[in-house]
Formats: C-alpha cells, structure tokens, sequence
C-alpha cells in the first residue's frame, strides 16, 4: 500500500470526526449531511443493509421496509413491524412509575407491537432506565434526536428489538426506584450502570445507525444470556469501555451468544473493549478502527473471534499497535483469526487456535466485503441526516 494512500486515508477518517464529546444535535448532523451523501450517479453503495432501504425516496412513507434489511445474527430482528406507528411528541414529562401518553416511555413499555417516531427534534432526559417491552422499533428518523444526560436504554428479557438512528449520549446510573416496564408490571429497580444500551438476557436485537459517546460504564453491553443481535453502522466516540459481550468468565449461558459487529466506525477517543468479548462467537466484519488508546478487540473465557474485512488504524503511541488483547496460556488454542483485515500505521493482530474456516462457522454470520470496500466509498456510521421526499 502506498504511503499516498495511507496518508489519503487517515485524511478523510480524520476529517469525518466530531471534535467534541458534547457535540450538539446541529453539528453532530453536519458529519452526516456533508460527509455520506450517496453517490449520485448510483445509489447503492455495497452496504447491504443501506442499499437495502436508502435509496427510497418515500423511505417516511416506508418506514417499516428497514425491518427487512438487517443482516448478521440479529436478522430476525422484526421490531414494531407488524404493529401500528407511535407518535412521540412530549419530550420532557419523563414518569419512570406512570409514562405519559406521547412520551417515549410510554410507547416502549405497551404490550403490543410498535414502530415508534418522533415529530420533532428532541432532546430527552430520560429520570430512569428506558425499560423496553418486545416487539419494538425506536426509529429517529426525519429528526434529531438524542437521549442524553440521564439512565439511557435497557432491554432486558425481551426480544425483537430495533433500535435506529438514535445520538446517545453522556449516560449515567439510575435506579434503586419504582420503574415500570409494561403495562401490568411496575417494579423496584436497582442501581444501572449507566450504559448507553444494556442488553440483558434478550434475543433478536439490531442497533443500526446510531451515534454513542461518553457514557458511564459502555455504549452497548449485552450479557446474562444474550444473542441473535447486530451492532451495525453505528458511530462510536470519546469513551473508554466500549462494548462488552458476556456477563462473566464463570457465566456459562453466555457460551451461546452470536453478535455481528459490522460497517461502524470506531472514532476518535476510544479506549478498550471494541468489543471485549467472553464465551461466545463474534463476527466482527467491515468495520474502521481509528487509534485506540489501549486496544481494540479482546476477550476471556474462550470466546470464537472471526475479524474479517476491517480496517485498522494505529495510533502513533507504539506501545498500543496491537489491537487484540490475548489471555492467559489458554489463549492459545481459543479461536481468534484475521481473515482480509487491512493492519495500517503499524498494527497487528496476534491470531491464536485453529487457521481453518470450519473453526468459524459458527461466528459466521455475512460474506465479508473486501477490506477496499471501505476507502472505496465515503464513510456511512452513525445517525443519518434524513429528509423526506429524497433518498436519504
């Protein structure tokens, strides 16, 4: 690889970050409006989950295609699809013990399904957790919205869940009150950890086009059982444990766990845990790594790591070039390999066990695109600029 390239490369990764952890609905738009407008003379760009859907000019009208378009582990993931449209409209009387029609809680804690939008830009504070109920779709599309400054989400012991095109942002723990979670069941809650998503024992979950930074514990966690979810396109910023992806070392539920990770973008002051995983199978696929403080990938307790296609961009600091994180002396015969990643700026990955694709079939999850299929098209993570009546 040329060093033109390279130097090209870092430029346009650079010049796609947001400066600041407390970026505003405004500015943290503008990434997306001028930098991941789709090409002109064709729509679709490779992504499958974006060519499946963002070409459509009536996407508003359409709103319930997306459900279609997951990918990965998480593809059944049907969310509100076969529900009625939730309007959320009142942003700030937040009642974790009795929701208000309109608010946001109050649409994610019914027993039927929904597909939840909003009818204007918003910033919601959230008092407590946002316990989900199953068979949802938060989708924020044709506004900004953020959830912010406050407990974020929690979907815990639920299933079918699509979370999109949501800036969350500066989560901190709540708890130890009364917080409903449908609308027959209201019950005492302890301490939250401040994650910007909490996946607890639940199944069929995709995060796609989201933006997460600076939160208190991680951005997206999911342990005690999880699987069946994707984490895609996603936009992640200025934080220190990013995702973690099982519950313990001695937590042997989690041996069944399947996450696609794939087509985000790992930005500028992040720390660790890109994701740490333990137990299960991860397909880590398509995604850009941009500098990590301490490393990008690691693991416990024999998980199976399939990285394929990825970009990863070193920083300057040599003692932080790898981007796996090995374990112990057993760390050598669990499953980590390499397959097509690009290594830039000096790092490397440190593959352990088997060599053969047959080891990874069950961290299998897509065909990975070529590596060059990212510096190929303008970067596409994060909340999206949409409006209606064009492609979005």
């Amino acid at each position: 690889m040329s060093t033109f390239f390279l130097i090209f490369l870092v430029m346009i990764l650079l010049d796609t970050s947001i400066s600041s952890k407390n970026v505003q609905i405004s500015e943290a738009t503008e990434w997306n409006s001028t930098r991941r407008q789709l090409e002109k003379e064709s729509c679709k760009i490779g992504n499958p989950i974006d060519d499946c859907w963002r070409c459509d000019s009536e996407w508003e009208t359409n709103r319930k295609v997306l459900a279609d378009c997951a990918i990965g582990f998480g593809r059944n993931a049907v969310g509100g699809q076969d529900g009625d449209i939730y309007v959320v409209k009142d942003s700030e009387n937040d009642d974790p013990a009795n929701p208000i029609p309109g608010t946001l809680r109050y649409g994610v804690i019914q027993e039927e399904p929904l597909w939840i939008i909003f009818d204007h830009d918003m910033v919601i504070t959230l008092k407590e957790e946002l316990m989900m109920n199953s068979y949802k779709t938060i989708d924020g599309r044709g506004y900004n919205i953020q959830i912010a400054d406050g407990p974020c989400i929690t979907i815990q012991n639920v299933s079918n869940i699509i979370i999109h095109n949501i800036y969350i942002r500066d989560c901190v723990p709540g708890g130890n009150t009364m917080v409903r979670d449908s609308p027959k069941h209201v019950g005492m809650r302890g301490y939250s950890d401040g994650d910007g998503i909490s996946i607890f024992g639940s199944r069929d979950v995709w995060i796609d086009h989201c933006t997460l930074a600076n939160c208190r514990d991680g951005l997206i966690d999911a342990v005690v059982g999880s699987t069946s979810i994707t984490i895609s396109n996603n936009y992640m910023l200025h934080h220190n444990e990013v995702m973690l992806m099982g519950h313990s070392d001695d937590f042997l539920d989690d041996k069944n766990m399947q996450v696609t990770i794939a087509f985000n973008f790992f930005g500028e002051g992040l720390t660790q845990r890109m994701p740490r995983c333990r137990h299960g199978y991860f397909h880590i696929v398509n995604n850009i790594y941009t500098g990590w403080e301490m490393y990008a990938i690691g693991g416990s307790a024999n998980p199976t790591i399939n990285s394929q296609g990825n970009i990863f961009i070193a920083s300057d600091n040599n003692s932080t070039k790898e981007e796996t994180i090995p374990g112990d002396e057993e760390w050598k015969n669990w499953n980590w390999r390499s397959d097509g990643d690009v290594m830039l700026n000096g790092a490397f990955f440190t593959p352990s066990g088997e060599t053969g694709p047959q080891s990874y079939i069950k961290a299998s999850s897509m065909v990975a695109r070529p590596a060059s299929f990212l510096t190929n098209t303008s970067p596409s993570a994060g909340a999206l600029y949409c409006q209606r009546g064009i492609p979005c």
